[in-house]
């Protein structure tokens, strides 16, 4: 009953793997290795392609991370909506009364989650074996690799159920398990890839088992806790929560309304009368919206966030302060998740609480209505990001070798600002353009991957054939204009010097230029800061466009 005949494993099963998209999805994954395999090989002279254990070694720290890098990412995105997706279909009451027991809904969920996932990792095997066959890897290595993986797709995708099992949306328990599952992801890269081969034995075979058997012990508790005594069911009357009622219980951090800075990203209800030419929406969106389903996803997420930022201050900013470009790259990563949350649901929610057809027929122009969805979402994602930027004002500030170089601290915040305004804008146009929430959160951070993570990758493949191929540092640094984290790491900073440095002199590293066309030069990050505010005023543009199409067919909306 409990995996072999299983109805929860079994109706998901069904659903997932007989889709066409699991299919094509599958062909273009295996697809893109094979050709990573076959054009990473550096040609010889007469055409034929040369094979080392060096390249056969890159090839497989490539695979590894990349399908790491996938568990981490992709586990969120198919386990957080498993129980939430209940409550919104509001069938979480009839599964609950179902004679399943809660372990059974548990596993039913989990394996139904990671099937189609791990189906994607078991895909790059015969391409695992190719590089052992090669030579310079040892088998017990491939198989570690793949132990790894599994233990991280289970780790990740109970974490996601847990937080999928503690809040009413897709949305806040999509962000608050990547919030979770990022860390940690980082940690176990760290010890398991470390240059020492009994260290990294000893960690992937000794230690991290029994850790995450202990993770999926307590987690069970948790998540079995709460469907066998469920604290949310009867969503009839409970779709907005009382925030007086919630503040009686509340752990940790509190938001007051009227008090600042929580007033910036949550202004009080209003009890007067709305001035003449407000926007409704704009008001609506900022005092109520944010707060129907109540403060929890917001306090995790604030102490969550500003839990990290304090060991991340200290290593990247006060003992290394010449690599306070990875703290800014923490802040960028931090509004890459949070971001999307409140605008890729701008437009969709209104059409699922089927209140899109009132909002066509009022007197505001589609424009009026997108712009103050717009402005809304930007305002909090900006708000609840800059607050992270705290610590890096203090380390200009105390910092002489960073006092310096103030100007560094100007470029990384208009890095940020235009980063807070590009997944504001990418999310509103996915809203926009698709009917459910969860489908354009999803794109939404596929786009936010494709533009942000993507080149960074691409351009760390292509290092290991540049020597063999044409490529300068200069088209290295082209192809990652797009990415914030590229462009904060291409602002110049200085090197530290402990030992026996006075601070009069700075050894300042210049990161390669990008040719513009000539003899012009530009950094990463100034292009950036002039590309991106066109491609956002782009994305809002087709927002309005399919926003636009809609009110002109606002009869036809059901």
């Amino acid at each position: 009953m409990l995996i072999r005949e299983n109805p929860v494993l079994n109706r998901e099963l069904l659903v997932t793997l007989r889709s066409p998209r699991s299919f094509v999805l599958q062909f273009f994954y295996v697809l893109a290795l094979g050709s990573l395999v076959y054009f990473y090989w550096p040609a010889g002279e007469d055409g034929a392609r040369q094979v080392s254990p060096g390249v056969a070694r890159r090839l497989f720290d490539i695979f590894f991370l990349g399908q790491f890098c996938l568990v981490a990412l992709m586990a969120p995105t198919f386990a957080a909506g498993s129980i939430t997706g209940e409550k919104e279909r509001k069938t979480y009451e009839m599964l609950l009364a179902s004679p399943l027991r809660p372990r059974t809904i548990l596993v039913g969920k989990l394996l139904s989650s990671l099937s189609y996932l791990v189906v994607l990792i078991l895909s790059s095997m015969p391409l695992m074996i190719l590089c052992y066959l090669l030579g310079g890897l040892l088998l017990s290595e491939i198989t570690r690799s793949y132990l790894v993986l599994i233990l991280a797709a289970g780790t990740f995708g109970l974490l996601s159920i847990a937080c999928s099992s503690c809040f009413s949306r897709t949305s806040s328990a999509l962000v608050v398990s990547y919030l979770v599952i990022l860390p940690l992801a980082v940690l176990c890269i760290m010890l398991t890839r470390t240059e020492n081969t009994t260290t990294r034995d000893f960690m992937s075979i000794a230690v991290l088992p029994p850790w995450c058997l202990a993770i999926w012990t307590a987690l069970e508790i948790v998540v079995n806790r709460r469907l066998l005594h469920p604290p949310d069911v009867g969503g009839q009357g409970k779709d907005v929560i009382d925030e007086e009622e919630e503040m009686k219980y509340a752990i940790g951090v509190v938001i007051d309304r009227d008090l600042f800075p929580d007033k910036l990203f949550a202004p009080a209800k209003r009890l007067d009368l709305m001035p003449d030419g407000a926007n409704p929406v704009l008001d609506k969106e900022l005092r109520s919206e944010i707060f129907s389903q109540g403060t929890l996803m917001l306090r995790v997420v604030i102490q969550l966030s500003m839990f990290l930022s304090i060991p991340l201050m200290a290593g990247l900013l006060f003992l290394r302060s010449d690599q306070a470009a990875y703290y800014v790259a923490y802040v960028l990563t931090f509004n890459m998740l949070v971001g999307p949350v409140f605008s890729s649901g701008s437009v969709t929610q209104e059409r699922e609480r089927q209140t899109l057809s009132l909002l066509l027929t009022t007197l505001l122009t589609p424009s009026r209505i997108i712009l103050a969805k717009l402005l809304a979402a930007l305002r909090v994602s900006t708000v609840l990001t800059f607050l992270l930027t705290e610590q890096l004002l203090l380390a200009y500030a105390l910092l002489h070798e960073l006092r310096g170089r103030f100007w560094t601290l100007i470029v990384f915040l208009l890095i940020i600002a235009v980063t807070c305004l590009a997944t504001s804008s990418i999310g509103l146009m996915w809203s926009a353009l698709c009917r459910r929430t969860s489908t354009a959160m999803v794109l939404t951070y596929m786009t936010l991957l494709g533009l942000f993570v993507l080149p960074i990758g691409l351009g760390w493949y292509l290092q290991g054939i540049a020597q063999e191929s044409s490529l300068t540092p200069q088209r290295l640094a082209a192809l990652t204009v797009t990415s914030p984290f590229s462009a904060a790491m291409s602002v110049p900073m200085h090197v530290n010097r402990p030992d026996g440095w006075t601070g009069q002199s700075l050894t300042i590293h210049t990161p390669p230029l990008v040719p513009l066309g000539g003899r012009v030069y530009a950094p990463v990050w100034a292009i950036f800061l002039v590309l991106y505010p066109i491609l956002s005023a782009i994305f809002v543009g087709v927002a309005c466009l399919a926003f636009r199409w809609r009110w002109w067919r606002a009869g036809n909306v059901v």
